[in-house]
């Protein structure tokens, strides 16, 4: 399974999570014209390699209107631009779907923060039009770059915010900045000993909205590792670090069962698909008899052991079950990685599997659905020609 550590021993600021994964992909400079063609107004990357205490890595120049942003004007806004003119920007964008909506749900978990600090409506927040454009350059940037490296699970460690104060538009404030703190919730995090800010309100609404575990480091093979630098200097080494590699699938995973003979299925199907968005493996179920001769079903949920107590409690939320057993299991998987393959259609996702002897390729069904909608033929139809043209 292909995941991406994101190691925050100095914070996270969006420019320098952007950097870092520049820095590990193997044509940065064509991922950067990528970036540049996506229509983003006034809006402009500039990739710099650079080295910083005898260590060569990336510094990722987002310009706006000419500017560059500063290392942290971005993220303290001042009354300007609507959110959804920002919704608006990103969905006229020239990038894949995912990329907008995932970069959409950012800066919509960025809103509801500064929200909660202001005291104000969603809508009724405006943000300051120049900062909002860099923003909106790291933040697409870095949602354009974790769609076009694929990794199928994100850890991120413990999150250095710095210490000391931040001046923003509304005066001298703490560190971590309310807006980042509020981000922050729910993910480990400590000050350290930098009086400096160090993490961003956008830095951390990334990492909240894209990490999938918080804290441990993995156990992983390393393939390639990404240095994003910071704009300050500091004794340490300012910047992200990214490891991109594979871990190992093989090993124990929990399922989590209860009966059930009294839910809708419109309640069973609402619950699949929270338990999947949370990260369950899979969700199934199994129409039974139960007692008193009801029909009814078992509803299973397999999940990775660090998730079991989350799952559990996602399913008393959302079931009208009174009990889940538990069982721990031993499970065997094949190597799995995804490509994007250049068709006539554009850029289709396709799933390789290999392992005990077999091999095995499938396009992504997302990627099908959108063909067939954008051309009218059937899904099989598409699925055909491409595969025709891949032999």
């Amino acid at each position: 399974m292909k995941v991406l550590y994101i190691e925050c021993g100095m914070g996270c600021a969006g420019d320098m999570l952007l950097g870092a994964l520049v820095d590990t992909m193997e044509n940065p400079d064509a991922f950067v014209d990528q970036l540049n063609k996506a229509g983003i107004p006034c809006g402009h990357y500039q990739r710099e390699v650079m080295k910083k205490l005898g260590i060569t890595g990336t510094k990722m120049h987002v310009l706006a209107h000419e500017h560059e942003e500063g290392e942290h004007h971005d993220h303290h806004h001042h009354h300007g631009m609507p959110l959804h003119e920002i919704d608006d920007i990103i969905a006229s964008l020239h990038v894949p779907e995912k990329v907008k909506e995932d970069a959409t749900a950012v800066y919509h978990l960025i809103a509801e923060a500064e929200s909660r600090v202001h005291n104000e409506e969603v809508g009724q927040l405006h943000f300051h039009e120049v900062g909002m454009l860099d923003g909106i350059c790291d933040v697409v940037g870095v949602s354009y770059a974790l769609y076009e490296l694929q990794a199928e699970r994100i850890h991120v460690s413990a999150v250095a915010s710095g210490n000391g104060t931040v001046h923003c538009a509304h005066g001298i404030l703490p560190v971590p900045a309310p807006a980042t703190a509020i981000l922050l919730e729910g993910m480990p995090w400590y000050h350290g000993n930098i009086p400096s800010e160090l993490t961003t309100p956008t830095g951390a609404a990334l990492l909240k909205y894209f990490g999938d575990t918080y804290g441990e480091d993995p156990v992983m093979t390393i393939h390639t590792t990404g240095y994003g630098f910071g704009t300050k200097e500091f004794e340490q080494l300012n910047c992200v670090r990214v490891f991109v590699g594979e871990q190992e699938e093989n090993g124990r995973i929990v399922e989590l069962t209860c009966n059930m003979d009294d839910m809708s299925p419109e309640g069973v199907g609402h619950a699949m698909g929270v338990l999947l968005e949370a990260g369950a493996l899979d969700v199934y179920t199994i129409n039974a008899n139960m007692k008193k001769n009801r029909p009814g079903l078992v509803f299973t949920c397999m999940c990775r052991e660090d998730d079991a107590e989350k799952m559990r409690d996602l399913m008393f939320l959302h079931l009208t079950t009174l009990g889940i057993r538990q069982t721990s299991c031993l499970r065997h998987s094949m190597h799995r990685n995804i490509r994007n393959v250049p068709t006539d259609y554009g850029d289709v996702r396709i799933k390789y599997s290999s392992g005990y002897g077999v091999t095995r390729e499938k396009i992504e069904y997302e990627d099908l659905a959108r063909i067939s909608k954008e051309t009218g033929k059937s899904i099989e139809q598409v699925r055909e020609e491409i595969r025709k043209k891949m032999k």
